[in-house]
């Protein structure tokens, strides 16, 4: 799976009450969540999210609560993949668990500037700065994880498996 689009850049430590406010958690409407998906930290995040299909943060994205609105909130807000230079242990799992596609990758995490075109291979963890010219190598994600991720989540990944 290759993600081509334009960067929306934030810093270290963005925290899930940030990427969804706890207001908003009275809901689980994904068009709903996604409305208000990093309202808090960037007011332009949903005009932003219209053409640009790539976040790149710092360290620790999704700290905080282990709320699993939070990615499916960037997910539904068209979000084709999140790059960070790390992320919060609970965070990496809701997000598989929902099929966001992430990666690690502190290299891209430091010399991505916002705005900037990327092609981001999840097969092959090469991450590509088009503006730049600069190549990144992250460790892709496990096959058994793109496979879940592929599947759109872990609850579709299972009924594929029961399935067959």
């Amino acid at each position: 799976m290759k993600v081509h689009s334009t960067v929306i850049k934030y810093g270290d430590h963005v925290d899930t009450d940030v990427i969804i406010p706890a207001r908003h958690l009275n809901t689980t409407d994904h068009a709903e969540l996604a409305s208000h998906c990093m309202e808090d930290l960037d007011k332009d995040f949903k005009k932003k999210s219209e053409t640009s299909k790539i976040i790149v943060a710092g360290r620790n994205f999704g700290c905080g609560s282990s709320r699993e609105h939070a990615p499916i909130a960037i997910k539904a807000s068209g979000i084709g993949v999140v790059i960070a230079d790390s992320f919060a242990r609970i965070f990496y799992r809701n997000a598989i668990d929902i099929g966001m596609p992430i990666i690690e990758c502190p290299a891209a995490s430091a010399a991505v500037s916002n705005g900037d075109e990327l092609i981001v291979d999840m097969d092959t963890g090469v991450i590509t700065d088009v503006t730049t010219g600069e190549e990144f190598k992250a460790a892709p994600l496990p096959p058994f994880i793109q496979e879940i991720v592929n599947c759109g989540g872990i609850a579709n990944y299972v009924r594929r498996k029961i399935e067959a």
